[in-house]
């Protein structure tokens, strides 16, 4: 599905202020705080970052520290949403409100950015106590160590925003879509969970879009009420630093939905 973006979506403020003689050494503190963060690659390759401490079996993962609160009120939760390379949290966070009653977490292989999501959620859960309990961040690769955080069918929605093309054809075997790692992603989602992916970049849309139709265990939702329906539609096409981007620039994203199922289609393969 297309979507063409507009000026006013939400995008955060970014009016520029007249800066006086005080203003500049805290404006200054600002920028040394924020900088590192700019200066990081913009991805990372998956196939080679292998320094990650990581649980050997989902029963050996102790999740308290991501969500002391909330699994304090909840003890008998577990994680049910995925947003696989999270990025700056933008789709993690809005995620928080719009499924309260779920534990979300934004998985993330760059350290840094791991970092900032990091201490993005501890200071809005102080600055709001009653919320953001249920959102949380951790270094891993999930191309590698999803089956070692979840059980099989534990998840009920795995979110894919703008993933790395990989433009050149050799390094397509690190793109985070393929048929090996949708047989994982199918593991890992309950029977009727859903898989969102989203990209502004065409060709990598149409490779995503194609392996998930050629694998038998999803099929795509394609009522529109069904779609219209769904929160998490609005919060991928505008929620996420790369969608607001794409915004800026009046850019065009594609987006699809696909549901696990339980029976395994048949696939009609034609040359």
């Amino acid at each position: 599905m297309e979507t063409e973006t507009s000026n006013n979506t939400n995008v955060e403020d970014t009016t520029s202020t007249t800066t006086t003689a005080t203003d500049k050494p805290q404006q200054q503190k600002r920028k040394k705080a924020i900088k590192p963060y700019h200066r990081i690659k913009a991805h990372s390759n998956p196939l080679s970052d292998n320094d990650f401490n990581y649980p050997v079996s989902p029963d050996k993962m102790d999740w308290s520290p991501h969500y002391p609160q909330f699994l304090k009120d909840h003890p008998e939760k577990r994680v049910e949403v995925a947003d696989v390379g999270c990025g700056y949290g933008g789709l993690t966070v809005s995620l928080s409100a719009a499924l309260p009653d779920q534990m979300i977490l934004g998985m993330e292989i760059r350290d840094k950015v791991v970092q900032y999501v990091d201490e993005r959620i501890v200071k809005l859960r102080e600055k709001e106590t009653d919320k953001y309990q249920n959102i949380s961040v951790l270094k891993t690769n999930a191309m590698k160590y999803l089956p070692n955080y979840f059980y099989k069918g534990q998840l009920q929605k795995i979110f894919f925003l703008f993933p790395d093309p990989h433009f050149k054809k050799a390094n397509h075997k690190r793109r985070i879509i393929s048929s090996t790692l949708l047989s994982e992603y199918a593991y890992v989602l309950a029977p009727g969970g859903l898989a969102y992916f989203i990209s502004d970049v065409e060709e990598l849309y149409l490779w995503m879009y194609k392996h998930f139709a050629a694998h038998p265990l999803f099929e795509q939702i394609e009522d529109q009420q069904i779609l219209l329906s769904d929160p998490c539609i609005p919060l991928i096409i505008n929620s996420s630093e790369e969608a607001r981007k794409v915004n800026r620039i009046d850019g065009k994203k594609w987006y699809a939905v696909f549901r696990r199922i339980t029976e395994p289609r048949i696939i009609n393969k034609t040359n």
